[in-house]
């Protein structure tokens, strides 16, 4: 059964950090794509960032670019997003993601993800 997990989420004052990990089971991470999206409430879920299988070459969004990082240990069959100078405005539920025909885009892709993890709340707060 293929399943992802988050964690490492939690309340942090702005300008904190946060190391968020997507733990896969049931399948070999390494093969796969991964997204993490974040949905705050009243919005939309957004694309954060993503990592390719081939090269491990990652793509951020915007707001987020040159705060996060996306990395991935294969070994662990996990992800991680390392998120530093966090803002008020990052606090989200934020999910990993992936599928069978995902695959890491500008656009994120949501409309290949067939996987979704059950997300881990992020709240930057004084």
């Amino acid at each position: 059964q293929v399943q992802l997990v988050e964690s490492g989420g939690g309340l942090v004052q702005p300008g904190g950090s946060l190391r968020l990990s997507c733990e896969a089971s049931g399948f070999t991470l390494d093969y796969y794509h991964i997204g993490w999206f974040r949905q705050a409430p009243g919005k939309e879920r957004e694309g954060v960032s993503c990592i390719s299988t081939s090269d491990g070459s990652t793509l951020y969004a915007d707001s987020v670019k040159g705060r996060f990082t996306i990395s991935r240990d294969n070994a662990k069959n996990t992800v991680y997003l390392q998120m530093n100078s966090l803002k008020p405005e990052d606090t989200a539920a934020y999910y990993c993601a992936t599928g069978v025909d995902y695959y890491c885009s500008d656009s994120f892709n949501e409309f290949y993800v067939n996987y979704w993890g059950q997300g881990t709340q992020v709240t930057v707060s004084s």
